[in-house]
C-alpha cells in the first residue's frame, strides 16, 4: 500500500492538473499513483515521462501537462552558489524548531535542501493550495515565514543588536542579510502555488465571462477559447441527448403489457407497466443572417449545431443577407472553422432581406420541411424596409412543428426603425434575445429537451 505522505505530492499535482484542465479520471488518478510506487519521485525526467503516459492523451493535453509539471515540481527558490560560502557562518541559537534545528541554524549553516523543505511543509501547513487571489500573496508570505520561525529569529536578531558588540551586531547584520533573501524565496515559492492553485478558478472565471459576454463583443484573440468552449458545451449536451430518450406518462397504466407482463400470475397485476413516449431526435432546419449586424452570432449558432450531431437526427443549413443558399454541404465537407469562413466570404456581411430569403426557401426547401422539423431562423429581423413576406413564414408554420426566433439584439430596440420581429413573432413558438453563448445554450437545451 502507498505511503500517505509519499502519495500526498501527487494528490496536489494532479488538483493542480485538474485545475489547469486536463482531464483526469479517477481511473486515471489510481494509475498515476501505482506508476509513481514502481518510478518514485527521485528521478524528475523518469517521473516526468511516466506521468505523462498516464494523464496526456493529446498534443494538447501533453502540451499543458508539460507545463504544469515543471511549474509544479520546480524547485529553485534556493538554487545557486552558498553565499558568503567562504565565511565561518556565525553561532545562533540552535532551538528545537525544523528536524530539531532553529530558522537561525538553517540561515546561518546556508542549508538549502532543508530550508526548501521547510518552507514546503509550512506551506501544507498555512493550507497553500487555498490560495486564489494575487491580493493574498503577502498574507501567505507572511504565514509561512512564521511558520518557519521568523518571529523567534527576529527577537534573537534583535537581541544580538542590543548587546552592542562588534560580535552581536555582525551576526545580526549577517542573519537580517539572510532573512532578506528568505523573504524573496518565499515571495517566488507563492507566486508559483497562485499560478499552479488559482489558474482553473481563473480559468473558470474568464469562461464564464466569455459565456456571458455578447458575441459581437469578443476580442479577436478570444475566439479560439470561444470555439473550445462550444464545442464542450455541445458535447456536453450530445452527452445527455445522443440516444432515443423514453418519458413516462405516469399515471397511465398499459394494460395489455401489464396482463402478459402477469402471466405467470394467472394475471394479477404484481407488476405495472406504464406507457412511455417515444421522444426522437430533432429534425433541425436553420437559417442564417449572415449580415454584417449578425455574422458573429451566426458562426457560433452553425459551430453548435454541427458539434451536437449524434444528438440531432438531420441538420439543414442555410445562409442568407440578401438571397438565401444552402450550406449544408460545405459545413459537412470541411472542418467547421474553414466552412464558416467559406460561407461568410461567400455571402457574409451583406445588407439583409428577409423577405426575399424568405422566399427562396419556399421556393428551393419548403417542400422539405415537416411536422417534425424544427426551424430556427437567426437574425434581427431588420429587412431595410423590404417586403418581410410575412405570408411565407406563416405558411413555414403551418408546415413545420415549430419556429424558433434567436434575435441578437435587445428586447428594447425590438420594433423599432425597420426591425420587423413583431410581425414575424405570431407564427414563432418563440422569440427570444440571443446573443451570447449561454443563451444559445439554454435555447438549444430547450429544444432537446421538449422533443417529441
Amino acid at each position: 500500500m502507498a505511503d500517505p505522505a509519499a502519495s500526498e505530492p501527487l494528490r496536489r499535482f494532479l488538483q493542480v492538473a485538474r485545475g489547469a484542465g486536463l482531464l483526469v479520471s479517477a481511473a486515471e488518478g489510481i494509475d498515476a499513483a501505482r506508476a509513481v510506487d514502481l518510478v518514485g519521485f527521485a528521478d524528475r525526467t523518469v517521473l516526468k515521462d511516466t506521468l505523462g503516459l498516464v494523464l496526456a492523451k493529446t498534443p494538447a493535453e501533453k502540451a499543458l501537462y508539460d507545463e504544469t509539471f515543471e511549474l509544479y515540481f520546480r524547485r529553485g527558490e534556493f538554487d545557486g552558489e552558498p553565499d558568503d560560502a567562504a565565511r565561518e557562518p556565525p553561532a545562533v541559537p540552535a532551538g528545537d524548531g525544523m528536524g530539531g534545528q532553529s530558522l537561525g541554524s538553517l540561515l546561518a549553516g546556508d542549508d538549502r535542501a532543508a530550508l526548501a523543505t521547510a518552507m514546503e511543509q509550512a506551506a501544507r501547513e498555512t493550507g497553500i493550495e487555498n490560495i486564489r487571489f494575487f491580493t493574498q500573496k503577502n498574507l501567505y508570505g507572511r504565514r509561512i515565514l512564521e511558520r518557519m520561525g521568523l518571529r523567534a529569529l527576529e527577537r534573537d536578531i534583535e537581541a544580538m543588536r542590543q548587546s552592542g558588540t562588534p560580535e552581536g551586531l555582525g551576526r545580526a547584520q549577517f542573519l537580517a542579510g539572510k532573512v532578506e533573501s528568505l523573504r524573496d524565496s518565499v515571495r517566488d515559492f507563492v507566486e508559483r502555488n497562485l499560478l499552479l492553485f488559482a489558474r482553473g478558478d481563473t480559468e473558470k472565471f474568464r469562461e464564464d465571462l466569455l459565456k456571458s459576454t455578447r458575441l459581437s463583443n469578443i476580442d479577436r484573440r478570444d475566439l479560439e477559447r470561444m470555439r473550445v468552449l462550444v464545442r464542450q458545451m455541445a458535447k456536453k449536451l450530445a452527452a445527455r441527448y445522443a440516444k432515443t430518450r423514453r418519458r413516462r406518462l405516469r399515471g397511465q397504466l398499459d394494460t395489455r403489457r401489464t396482463l402478459r407482463r402477469n402471466m405467470g400470475w394467472g394475471g394479477i397485476p404484481f407488476i405495472t407497466v406504464w406507457k412511455q413516449r417515444r421522444i426522437e431526435k430533432p429534425r433541425v432546419m436553420v437559417l442564417c443572417d449572415v449580415s454584417g449586424s449578425v455574422a458573429a452570432m451566426s458562426q457560433f449558432l452553425l459551430m453548435f449545431l454541427y458539434a451536437l450531431n449524434e444528438a440531432l437526427a438531420d441538420i439543414r443549413s442555410f445562409a442568407f443577407a440578401g438571397s438565401l443558399i444552402e450550406v449544408s454541404e460545405i459545413l459537412e465537407r470541411q472542418p467547421i472553422e474553414q466552412a464558416i469562413a467559406e460561407i461568410m466570404s461567400m455571402m457574409g456581411f451583406g445588407s439583409s432581406n428577409y423577405g426575399t430569403a424568405l422566399a427562396d426557401f419556399e421556393d428551393g426547401w419548403m417542400h422539405h420541411v415537416t411536422n417534425k422539423t424544427t426551424v430556427i431562423i437567426l437574425g434581427d429581423a431588420r429587412g431595410n424596409r423590404t417586403d418581410p413576406r410575412t405570408d411565407v413564414i406563416g405558411r413555414l408554420s403551418m408546415r413545420s412543428k415549430r419556429i424558433l426566433w434567436l434575435n441578437p439584439e435587445y428586447r428594447s430596440a425590438w420594433g423599432t426603425g425597420d426591425s420587423d420581429v413583431y410581425r414575424y413573432a405570431p407564427f414563432c413558438r418563440l422569440v427570444t434575445v440571443c446573443n451570447t453563448l449561454r443563451h444559445l445554450e439554454r435555447v438549444i437545451e430547450d429544444m432537446l429537451e421538449h422533443t417529441g
